[in-house]
């Protein structure tokens, strides 16, 4: 029997995900760096997302999936893939919604976000990043379980979630009159980036959306080039282990393809030392993956002239010893 084919989100559907996520995950501030800004030659604003609930941004989408399985099906759970903030925010989905949550996660993942996603109630099961297939272990947990699978980013309604992000950036600028000029995003799978892209475009078809890479890992630079999915050399390599997807998501380049094409990449010292100043001069706690659309900005990658910015700060869930390293970058 022929499956029925995804409908890809919409921006109405960030509308309906908003309306879910209302009075649940925390509306982060659009805060105004002066720092930045005088920096950039820009008006620069910080969208920290480091402020929701489990530190990332990715609750949004893993609450705005589940609430929507069917009370039915919720006693079977849901198992989900993840280097952890995916894992952490679905994990809190799971314990508001009453429903057990399996965490397929690297066996290299910081032990923080391991033990945090344990501490929400999930059931965690390791992986090798290099010789084992996540996706493959996932599934046949989900059927030996009739679990429900929620991807990290590859999903209508992930990616609507994460679009209240972008939604939330269009509504806290118009309150000031203004508009963006530029909002650049971390990006690993694409989920966050293509939310944003849907809601900022459209009210504002002619800003610069900008997704930004570790250096190695930048698949969606090269396949905004090439037109077709590009996939990284490596597993892994960088610290930024939340952006380490092996390449886009398939729905995701559908809707970044045409509404961002554009990207930006900085190193891992470059992250490092973008870490170092949030904590310094923004007085916030960012993650190395949490800060690339930072690194960028302070190395002159986003060639802005003027106008007015967002940069999304996606996470801060960052171990000890790696925060240390970063301050004395």
């Amino acid at each position: 029997m022929k499956s029925e084919p995804i409908r890809m989100p919409t921006a109405e559907d960030v509308d309906a995900a908003a309306a879910r996520l209302a009075g649940v995950a925390v509306r982060t501030p659009l805060v105004f760096s002066p720092v930045l800004s005088a920096r950039a030659g820009a008006r620069v604003f910080l969208k920290p997302e480091t402020l929701q609930l489990t530190g990332s941004f990715k609750f949004r989408g893993a609450y705005n999936r589940l609430v929507q399985i069917p009370e039915s099906r919720r006693p079977a759970g849901v198992v989900a893939c993840s280097s952890g903030n995916h894992a952490q925010g679905v994990a809190a989905a799971a314990r508001l919604l009453g429903m057990p949550a399996v965490i397929v996660m690297p066996h290299d993942a910081p032990a923080l976000k391991r033990d945090r996603t344990r501490a929400l109630g999930a059931e965690v099961v390791g992986y090798d990043r290099r010789t084992e297939d996540r996706d493959a272990i996932a599934g046949a947990i989900a059927e030996q379980r009739g679990a429900t699978l929620v991807p990290p980013y590859d999903d209508p309604q992930v990616i609507a979630g994460q679009g209240t992000v972008g939604r939330e950036i269009m509504e806290d600028l118009a309150a000031q009159g203004l508009a963006p000029d530029l909002v650049a995003a971390n990006v690993s799978g694409g989920g966050l980036i293509a939310g944003i892209a849907l809601a900022v475009k459209r009210h504002t078809p002619g800003a610069r959306v900008v997704a930004c890479e570790p250096a190695g890992f930048d698949d969606h630079a090269r396949s905004f080039r090439s037109g077709v999915r590009e996939r990284n050399a490596e597993p892994s390599g960088s610290f930024c282990d939340a952006l380490l997807a092996p390449m886009p998501g398939v729905l995701t380049f559908e809707i970044t393809r045409p509404l961002v094409g554009e990207a930006a990449s900085v190193t891992d010292a470059e992250v490092a030392r973008a870490v170092a100043f949030a904590f310094r001069e923004l007085k916030l706690v960012v993650e190395p993956g949490g800060a690339v659309a930072l690194a960028c900005l302070l190395e002159g990658r986003l060639n802005l002239s003027g106008g007015t910015a967002v940069i999304v700060l996606s996470g801060g869930n960052v171990d000890v010893e790696t925060f240390i390293r970063c301050l004395g970058a």
